[in-house]
């Protein structure tokens, strides 16, 4: 079951995504968008979440705005001309959400993001370290000037990269990585050989949906999730 809702985001309103487990009740887990916005692919994930018990908001972060998976130079310009401080804003909105709904069983709250919304991820665990307590990363990650304060940082982070990947290198996965182990954070960014960015995306609009390893993957991270966020 989903719907559309709304939730206080610093004094303005924004809405987002909400699938409800079958049970009526679980742990709560932010899905953030692609550049796309908040499109067929997000809401599938935040759908199959559900299924697996889990409190799934997905805020849409373009307030509307949506590319087609053939319009990537709209995809590029919405994604570029979105207002970081209305992101960090949303998200952190939707986090109390979750945290505050009373179907939401768990303590901490859990993001999933993919692409754009795997750099997001990354960003909104930093930046609410008092809630965000799980954080699975897709083929995206913050780097150079967009990385936040990592010294706030207190989420465990299980990431899944591609390495053929021209937008997160695994070269600069493995960095980051590094850097953050070094400070003591729990962190692993695993990168899937033979992997394209993208290839969770059930829309497959790069031509890079590798739907077994997705199989495969989606179990260790339902599990990463239900164990971290009891």
């Amino acid at each position: 079951m989903a719907e559309t809702v709304e939730f206080r985001s610093n004094g303005n309103v924004a809405s987002g995504y909400l699938a409800k487990p079958p049970s009526g009740s679980g742990p709560g887990v932010l899905v953030i968008q692609e550049w796309w916005g908040l499109d067929s692919g997000i809401k599938t994930m935040a759908d199959r979440l559900a299924a697996a018990g889990f409190m799934a908001l997905a805020p849409d972060l373009y307030h509307g705005a949506l590319a087609g998976h053939d319009e990537m130079d709209k995809a590029a310009q919405l994604m570029q001309s979105l207002p970081p401080d209305r992101a960090g804003r949303d998200m952190s909105g939707a986090v109390d959400f979750l945290a505050g709904h009373s179907a939401v069983t768990s303590d901490g709250i859990g993001v999933v993001g993919f692409c754009m919304g795997g750099m997001l991820a990354f960003i909104i665990a930093a930046n609410r370290p008092d809630k965000v307590k799980a954080v699975v990363p897709f083929y995206g990650f913050p780097q150079g000037p967009m990385e936040p304060d990592w010294s706030k940082l207190t989420a465990s982070i299980s990431g899944h990269m591609a390495e053929h990947d021209d937008y997160f290198s695994p070269a600069a996965a493995r960095a980051l990585e590094a850097k953050l182990r070094g400070m003591g954070k729990d962190v692993t960014l695993k990168v899937h050989p033979g992997t394209g960015h993208a290839f969770m995306a059930p829309h497959n609009a790069l031509g890079t949906l590798n739907a077994a390893l997705g199989e495969k993957i989606w179990p260790d991270v339902m599990s990463f999730l239900k164990e971290t966020l009891r």
